[in-house]
């Protein structure tokens, strides 16, 4: 392929489906070389512009280093993360899980366990043996919104990881979100679910707006899951879903799916939202998606098409555990194969066609 048809196959695809991203959690300090590697052979020959770190805690903070998690990577280590991604022209974002997802099974997260004072609900207790459903319809615990001390603390964390990425965006979260607005905290019972989910991203969203920050979350809080039958994982039985009319139109909405190809980013696109689409493990739906978002794009009015941002590929493991994977499950591989690392494959094998 000559240059000049290579920028034309480049243009095409921008045109085409102008955000292709990946989302992984943040690499263990042993294996950052593998993770590095895979981004400059991996995600950069297929042409992925966009990667989501979820580095929650595992960073070596001057500003809180209480917070420091059971593993933490240097800045000399996000500075190599930094370097491959700048050299193949891919905006790289770190995320932390905001609001909910402060635990996960019987594991207390970092945030919650050095500062307990802020949870939403500090009478239930950590099961030692965690089952789903559970009398306390616990999944993960929330943090308040509405602790005074909370902010001036997560806003130190935030501003310090995203200054080492060198981002202009920052992801949040805010997904999944079971415990809001609990009648028992004496700051946020009886209060409005829905305005209290908008006022944590409204504050968030000012803080990151004086800083020149995109802020990203992920979209399920804002989906009414009894109406649309989507349930109270891929959107919200409690209510916060009228939070999307009061929410900042700047907010990018990261619209996770994993068994159907739902068209729910037309419903964030007529709200305002720039919308991306997120598959996890099943091929044949993440193509779908990539077919759609692309249909949306090419089928609305320019003020919609603008919104449709383009897809995301999610991998929710462990980044070992994944590299692990996907460089031993080889192809040929069985295209109906449900796996993340198979899905990616498949994905951006069909994105590889637009070029």
């Amino acid at each position: 392929m000559t240059f000049s048809n290579s920028l034309a196959a480049q243009a095409k695809l921008d045109s085409l489906l102008p955000l292709r991203g990946f989302c992984i959690d943040a690499p263990r300090p042993s294996g950052l070389d593998s993770f590095v590697h895979f981004i400059d052979q991996e995600l950069a020959t297929r042409k992925v512009n966009t990667l989501i770190v979820q580095m929650e805690y595992h960073f070596q903070f001057k500003s809180h280093p209480e917070l420091i998690d059971s593993f933490a990577l240097s800045k000399s280590d996000i500075k190599k993360i930094v370097a491959v991604c700048r050299k193949n022209n891919i905006r790289v974002i770190p995320q932390i899980d905001l609001l909910g997802h402060q635990s996960w099974a019987n594991h207390t997260g970092k945030l919650l366990k050095v500062y307990p004072q802020f949870s939403e609900t500090p009478d239930i207790k950590m099961p030692a043996i965690y089952v789903w459903p559970n009398a306390d319809n616990l999944y993960c615990l929330s943090y308040c919104p509405l602790h005074p001390d909370l902010h001036a603390i997560l806003f130190d964390v935030i501003d310090e990881l995203c200054d080492v990425f060198e981002s202009d965006a920052f992801h949040a979260g805010m997904d999944e979100v079971f415990y809001i607005g609990d009648d028992k905290c004496p700051r946020c019972g009886g209060r409005d679910k829905a305005e209290l989910f908008a006022g944590e991203v409204q504050i968030i969203h000012e803080h990151l707006q004086q800083k020149g920050r995109e802020m990203w979350i992920w979209g399920d809080r804002l989906l009414d899951g009894k109406t649309t039958g989507l349930g109270e994982w891929e959107a919200s039985y409690n209510n916060t879903h009228r939070a999307i009319d009061m929410i900042p139109k700047d907010v990018i909405i990261c619209d996770w799916h994993y068994d159907r190809a739902d068209k729910t980013p037309i419903y964030f696109a007529m709200k305002g939202f720039r919308v991306i689409t997120c598959p996890w493990r099943q091929p044949a739906t993440a193509v779908t998606q990539v077919n759609d978002m692309i249909s949306f794009r090419h089928e609305s009015t320019p003020e919609m098409s603008a919104r449709f941002m383009g897809i995301m590929q999610t991998t929710w493991m462990r980044t070992s555990l994944y590299l692990k994977n996907y460089f031993a499950d080889q192809p040929p591989i069985e295209p109906n194969e449900n796996t993340t690392w198979n899905c990616f494959r498949v994905m951006y094998g069909e994105i590889g066609k637009l070029q």
